[in-house]
């Protein structure tokens, strides 16, 4: 049986444990906060930042799956750094696979479909400590210190996707409840957005795969669709009309809401997301390892459904 250990416990890292328990493996999920027993999931408490702490707790394990996370973008510089070499020295000490939760950050701004082949030019903070986490550990592996993988989806959305997420709390909820939805960005860009369980099951792939080690995967994601197209397919899920779709400019968001909540600062390295096309292709994973995506109405119903239950 293989020993799987998740780092994180958010909406993609509680995912992947329930999948992988449910298939009767033995899982670990490691966070700072612990939790109590789950049907086939164990829970350990520990500060990943701890090298030495984080070490014994991955004792045993075959993969590792890093889908941990700083609260917000204004700790980015501070956590991911000790963070990620304790993550590497962790995997390196067990021999381990470690499979990363990447994301499109390292790419910066681009004009053509982002590939696995786009150019790490990223010249923001945040994209270049994702660049240093993403060449660390490639150099680890290249000198056969550890199998190292990442996979890099657009933006998450679906069960579990709170208030960090654009198609989180802020956008389903109001629809839910009849309401307007504000928006920042173009309302009609073509995006690219990845579904949570898609997520999920490209890291437990990945994992435990061969073909995939030594390089980046995109997640398989949908074909591209606007925030305004999303939101009213939302609506048409629900048996409603179209829904009232404003836009909120940025300086509102970064200079007046980021007064509040320092995270939202960090928003404005990564408009250019949302300000034009943003567009990620993934028909690498699918030729590789056959695993297509979830189409968007079934996984925006899926998406309803739980926020539904939880409203509930």
């Amino acid at each position: 049986m293989t020993d799987h250990v998740i780092l994180g416990k958010g909406q993609i890292g509680s995912t992947v444990a329930s999948i992988l328990a449910a298939r009767g493996e033995r899982v670990r999920v490691l966070s700072r906060s612990g939790g109590p027993e789950q049907a086939g999931i164990e829970h350990v408490k520990v500060d990943a930042r701890d090298a030495a702490a984080l070490t014994a707790a991955t004792k045993g394990a075959d993969v590792i799956y890093n889908c941990a996370n700083p609260a917000g973008y204004h700790q980015w510089a501070d956590e991911w750094p000790p963070m990620f070499a304790a993550i590497l020295a962790a995997a390196k000490a067990h021999g381990a696979g470690l499979v990363n939760t990447g994301n499109l950050y390292v790419y910066g701004p681009v004009t053509e479909p982002m590939t696995e082949r786009t150019p790490l030019n990223s010249p923001g903070h945040k994209g270049q400590i994702r660049i240093k986490m993403w060449n660390d550990a490639m150099a680890l592996h290249n000198a056969g210190d550890l199998r190292f993988t990442e996979a890099r989806g657009s933006d998450y959305f679906g069960p579990g996707a709170l208030a960090d997420a654009m198609l989180g709390e802020r956008v389903v909820r109001p629809v839910i409840e009849g309401k307007g939805v504000t928006v920042f960005g173009d309302l009609d860009a073509p995006h690219t957005f990845t579904y949570i369980p898609d997520v999920a099951r490209a890291l437990i792939r990945l994992g435990g795969d061969d073909r995939a080690w030594g390089r980046p995967w995109h997640v398989p994601s949908a074909p591209a669709r606007s925030q305004r197209e999303m939101i009213q397919e939302m609506a048409r899920l629900l048996g409603r009309g179209p829904v009232r779709v404003s836009r909120l400019p940025w300086w509102v968001l970064i200079n007046v809401v980021g007064a509040f909540a320092p995270a939202m600062k960090g928003m404005a390295e990564t408009r250019h997301q949302w300000d034009g096309p943003y567009l990620m292709e993934s028909d690498d994973f699918t030729d590789t390892f056959g695993d297509k995506p979830t189409d968007t109405a079934t996984a925006l119903g899926g998406t309803l459904d739980w926020w539904r239950a939880r409203l509930a």
